[in-house]
């Protein structure tokens, strides 16, 4: 069988490398070998399984650390205890400074008198045991022989468990896609999950929040991966992406739109028909409105996440329609109107002071 690749390695990272810079690595060679976006490639799909298999290890702090001391052998089943392949001297020599027997008068010798192991817990864990809080006991008794022991962190350590310990299982992440229209008012979402291990894949609804944007997650407790040892499993992260939408803007939860009203409009006043995301609504349009102008419809923005029942506004900047594809007589009036305004001081829509 073929050594497995560093973990580090793969994510091409280095060893030092904090959380973030481990998050970003995985993330950008995630997305470049997802068998989505490489059918039919087998040696991509391979790719993204070691790189799906590093980040779950690199990125959950016990298991990097095992790794960082005992390497893939910290995950061996076949090992002992999941610390690699030493037999069992040498296990006690490296880890904890002395061994089972007593050969050589160089190692300190136990016995487990009546199932108690004090002496022997006492010399493994003393400095754990000794670090903990006054009046904390380290041990509770569950009948004769039979003690489990806690370590600073407070996982248990049972013995006749072979160093049992609780884990919780690492996250799981994922990109999703939403609309514009489904990141305003909500949605459910079928997502697959694609274990990339075993190739299993599994379907899961999820709602989408109303208001959420570009860049936020939704977090899904005990969807991740599973625990170690009866540990609670993971969470799912959701990355959510929203689309665009044609003639709107988004900032926060305020919208931003236009709307063209014809010159005549623009100068004598009337109303214009306006879309929102909750319907068209008729504006009222003042005399002498100038290009630009915005009008502010309030309520008519996006929901708040945190409380729905509030919304943010939408401002409507007005543009005016230039006459196109005039007739003689119509020019003939336009060019009429141009001549009144010069006489009465006005610049006739050619800049300058414009006429109330």
């Amino acid at each position: 069988m073929a050594a497995k690749k560093d973990y580090y390695e793969i994510l091409g990272i280095n060893r030092d490398a904090g959380a973030d810079a481990i998050k970003k690595a995985y993330r950008k060679l995630a997305k470049k070998y997802h068998p989505d976006s490489n059918k039919g490639n087998a040696d991509a799909e391979q790719k993204f399984k070691e790189i799906s298999e590093a980040y779950s290890v690199l990125s959950d702090p016990e298991k990097k650390k095992l790794y960082d001391q005992f390497g893939h052998a910290a995950f061996d089943p076949n090992s002992m205890n999941g610390y690699g392949t030493q037999d069992s001297d040498d296990f006690f020599r490296s880890h904890f400074g002395g061994a089972r027997h007593a050969s050589g008068g160089t190692y300190k010798e136990y016995h487990f008198e009546d199932g108690n192991m004090d002496d022997f817990f006492s010399d493994i864990f003393g400095d754990i045991l000794h670090g903990q809080k006054q009046g904390q006991h380290n041990k509770q008794n569950y009948g004769s022989g039979f003690h489990r022991f806690y370590s600073s962190s407070g996982s248990p350590f049972e013995d006749g468990s072979s160093a049992a310990f609780h884990q919780k299982g690492t996250d799981l992440e994922t990109d999703v896609s939403v609309t514009f229209d489904e990141a305003a008012f909500g949605c459910d979402k079928i997502i697959t999950l694609k274990n990339p291990q075993t190739g299993a894949s599994q379907s899961l609804q999820v709602h989408i929040p109303a208001g959420i944007e570009s860049g936020k997650s939704v977090r899904l407790r005990g969807k991740g991966n599973p625990g170690i040892g009866n540990g609670p499993p993971g969470d799912l992260l959701l990355h959510i992406s929203v689309g665009q939408k044609p003639g709107y803007e988004r900032k926060g939860m305020d919208v931003y739109t236009s709307v063209e009203i014809p010159f005549t409009t623009a100068v004598f006043g009337g109303e214009a028909l306006v879309s929102t995301l909750y319907g068209n609504v008729l504006c009222k349009i003042r005399p002498g409105t100038a290009c630009g102008t915005k009008i502010k419809l309030k309520g008519k923005g996006i929901a708040s996440m945190k409380t729905p029942s509030v919304r943010g506004d939408q401002y409507v900047t007005v543009q005016i329609q230039v006459p196109r594809n005039l007739t003689r007589e119509e020019e003939e009036k336009l060019r009429e109107f141009e001549r009144l305004c010069q006489k009465n001081g006005h610049d006739g829509g050619k800049g300058g002071k414009s006429a109330a």
